[in-house]
């Protein structure tokens, strides 16, 4: 878990979608703030203004949404002290999140963030889009972890609505 991430994700033959796109950004403006001490609204001025009006396949923020974006960076930075316990319990004993890669924290803060307070997106998709924002950032055992910590979270969070998927599944 502590390896390093590749800040910029290998973006695809095929643009992101806007939300996707989105989330992929957040992943990296959470991990520029963590490690250079950026500001909040510094971030979401320069993704806004030169990261989301490219091509797609130039960056792969292009195309974001922006307004989910911003959603996502404020309300992680809103919530972190929230978040951040609940992350902790879920790793493996011995592990904080403090010691966990800059690029996975960052994952894991945001994936946390929705299941918290975006109930309008279904737990199944954001647990499965920020495995697949850990897959654009990591070959290894990354996005199980992320697969692993969120879908704990999400049972814990959303229990009403993982109870009743569950028995639609049986």
């Amino acid at each position: 878990m502590t390896s390093t991430g590749n800040v910029t994700p290998q973006p695809g033959k095929i643009a992101l979608q806007p939300r996707t796109a989105a989330r992929v950004a957040a992943v990296q403006g959470l991990y520029q703030m963590d490690m250079a001490g950026t500001d909040l609204n510094a971030v979401i001025d320069e993704f806004v203004r030169l990261r989301f009006p490219l091509e797609p396949g130039d960056e792969a923020a292009a195309g974001a949404d922006a307004a989910f974006f911003a959603e996502l960076i404020r309300g992680v930075v809103r919530r972190q002290r929230d978040i951040d316990p609940l992350v902790d319990q879920q790793l493996a004993e011995g592990w904080r999140l403090v010691r966990v890669d800059a690029i996975l924290r960052a994952i894991l803060r945001a994936g946390v963030f929705e299941l918290m307070e975006r109930r309008d997106v279904p737990g199944r998709v954001v647990i499965n889009e920020y495995i697949n924002v850990a897959h654009s950032f990591f070959s290894d055992d990354e996005p199980k972890v992320v697969n692993g910590v969120l879908d704990k979270l999400g049972r814990s969070l959303r229990a009403t609505e993982f109870n009743r998927n569950d028995t639609r599944s049986k």
